[in-house]
């Protein structure tokens, strides 16, 4: 009697943390917005092998405001890969941005996405990381950190909501791109940025990750490591760690 050969697959542990920012769907013509979509769509189609969990540091619109029963047009497929992802068992974490604060619960509901509003410490397997978007970081910045604060308060976020979506679609564009040209001009890394991560590594946490300035950095502070995780609208750069290190990499399918 012949014996029947199997095979068995392996499968590959899902052990890995990926972290990206920056991407700002919404900013550029329709035709480059769709590139860019696709491209993070892709993206997230090759790390759903080994993602354990994935980490998005903020702005990933360039506008973003959820009415209680109204959702921005667009971006359908890169919402169903989020559903798919979740299915998948991957753990999905969003910190809001600058750009994309103003949200609700619909990320939570439709994606079980795990919202923040603040930055935060998180172990990930025995390392502490801080995870921050990085605005209000500049030590000269106390003009943006008021107006943070009032843009942020529900009543600035009621006054908002009462104006139709098509309206403040193009307000919020219009302070979007004020506020990108404003970004733009400032030397983040010489005037706040890194001497807060290095504040924080002293406080012990191994690895401080944050986003907002649009320029990839890894550097290294004794023990601990500070990194920036760079852009999509040109560098598409990320960062993954599987236990032992992180390392930062670009994206270039």
């Amino acid at each position: 009697m012949a014996l029947k050969r199997t095979t068995t697959v392996k499968k590959t542990q899902r052990n890995r943390t990926y972290f990206f920012s920056d991407v700002h769907l919404g900013l550029g013509n329709e035709e480059e917005d769709r590139q860019k979509e696709t491209r993070l769509i892709r993206f997230l189609d090759y790390i759903e092998r080994d993602a354990e969990q994935i980490f998005i540091l903020g702005d990933l619109f360039d506008y973003w405001f959820e009415y209680r029963t109204v959702v921005q047009k667009g971006y359908y497929r890169l919402f169903a890969k989020f559903a798919e992802l979740q299915e998948a068992g991957i753990r999905l974490f969003f910190i809001a941005g600058n750009h994309d604060y103003w949200m609700r619960d619909y990320f939570q509901k439709e994606f079980g996405m795990e919202v923040f509003f603040t930055p935060q410490e998180k172990e990930i397997q025995g390392k502490r990381f801080y995870l921050h978007h990085g605005d209000g970081l500049l030590k000269d910045d106390r003009g943006y950190r008021i107006l943070k604060k009032i843009l942020r308060s529900r009543f600035s976020i009621f006054l908002f909501s009462i104006i139709h979506p098509d309206v403040a679609g193009k307000i919020a564009n219009w302070s979007s791109k004020t506020s990108r040209e404003y970004t733009s001009s400032r030397a983040y890394e010489e005037n706040g940025m890194l001497d807060f991560a290095v504040g924080k590594i002293k406080e012990g946490f191994q690895y401080v990750i944050m986003g907002h300035n649009h320029n990839p950095v890894f550097f290294k502070d004794g023990k601990g490591f500070y990194v920036n995780l760079g852009d999509w609208i040109f560098k598409n750069t990320y960062a993954v760690f599987d236990g032992k290190k992180l390392l930062l990499k670009e994206w270039k399918r």
